[in-house]
């Protein structure tokens, strides 16, 4: 490993589905539809992996959970960023900031946000502080019915034990 930073970005999209539950960075927001996708279609957390796998250089998460597996069908995705912290702590590294940003119409993340950014914080094994999540509208996109998340990620050499 060479000594000093490394970034990485993350990109999901997914269409809603009606009959799945919705959850984003691990927490299971009410409503009325979820996520469409192989796994739990949490796109946030597959933009997380992403990140964190872009900053290892090692693929992305189809290529580490491939979604024709079976094994990952209606999967939990914190098991996949899970997997992709074990890699970022095997390889001597550790998150020193998160940042991510979530584009969907509806629902509004105002009430969910601080849940989310804990979720993230515990999974990820961060201070709160280095964990930030924004929401925005896709305003003039035409994507009512999709959600998007972009994740940039910062490792630093974890420090000798």
């Amino acid at each position: 490993m060479s000594a000093g930073l490394r970034i990485g970005q993350g990109f999901d999209s997914h269409g809603f589905a009606a009959g799945r539950e919705l959850r984003l960075g691990g927490v299971l927001i009410p409503g009325e539809r979820g996520l469409a996708g192989h796994s739990d279609g949490d796109v946030l957390l597959h933009a997380v992996c992403d990140a964190l796998l872009g900053a290892l250089a090692l693929g992305d998460i189809g290529e580490h959970f491939p979604p024709g597996d079976a094994r990952w069908r209606n999967a939990d995705s914190r098991e996949f960023v899970r997997h992709a912290c074990g890699l970022v702590r095997q390889r001597g590294w550790r998150l020193a900031n998160l940042d991510a940003t979530l584009i969907l119409d509806t629902p509004r993340l105002g009430p969910h946000r601080e849940a989310i950014r804990q979720s993230l914080a515990a999974l990820l094994d961060s201070p709160l502080d280095r964990i930030s999540l924004k929401a925005k509208t896709p305003e003039g996109l035409g994507l009512p019915d999709t959600a998007i998340a972009q994740v940039v990620v910062l490792l630093e050499a974890a420090a000798a034990e």
